[in-house]
């Protein structure tokens, strides 16, 4: 890479159904697919952004949210300089399970990265979790927070965008260290499945 080069490597976790591939989908092609099956494992999609001077790849790897795959989830944390933790503010068990990945959040990424909470599913009627709720656990573990509907695309490229822009700050001023990630791609291949919009 040249010096005006960099590679970020994003992580996207949460529930099954809460919507990540969705967020993707709308972040990286500007579209919603109201019926789409289940991720499989993990997948992967880039974007090339400009970022003032520098041109950023930005790896995003989306993880399956069934519990079957969770291990084989952490695995995909190292190296990562910023996660993003979906849950579905019509179903509070989603938002519970949020710590799940607090450990692996801490632990397995890259230091001093970025994490944000991102409540989805905003455009639904039947509320569980309220916007304080979001708001004070991620307020409680230093994180980043926004709410989000993938289906009307409010807020998608906004939240995602000040998360990318937060971590090419950290990486100007020296904090945040990143790695090569071309490797781990090479770890799922071509064979990946794209099949999913949660």
């Amino acid at each position: 890479m040249s010096n005006n080069e960099m590679l970020f490597k994003l992580i996207i976790v949460g529930s099954l159904g809460t919507g990540k591939t969705s967020i993707l989908n709308r972040f990286i092609e500007n579209k919603f697919f109201s019926d789409c099956p289940h991720t499989i494992g993990v997948e992967f999609e880039t974007k090339l952004l400009n970022i003032g001077k520098d041109r950023v790849k930005v790896q995003f790897w989306d993880t399956a949210g069934q519990e079957r795959f969770w291990a084989i989830t952490r695995s995909y944390f190292r190296g990562a300089v910023c996660s993003i933790l979906v849950y579905d503010v019509s179903r509070r068990k989603s938002f519970n399970q949020l710590n799940t990945w607090l450990s692996d959040t801490r632990n397995l990424t890259n230091p001093n990265s970025v994490t944000m909470v991102i409540g989805n599913k905003t455009d639904l009627k039947e509320r569980e979790v309220s916007r304080e709720e979001g708001e004070e656990f991620a307020q409680e573990n230093d994180f980043i927070f926004f709410e989000t509907s993938a289906k009307t695309g409010e807020n998608v490229r906004d939240s995602i965008m000040y998360c990318i822009k937060k971590v090419h700050q950290l990486v100007i001023e020296g904090k945040l260290k990143l790695t090569n990630t071309e490797t781990q791609k090479e770890l799922i291949g071509e064979s990946r499945e794209k099949s999913g919009c949660c």
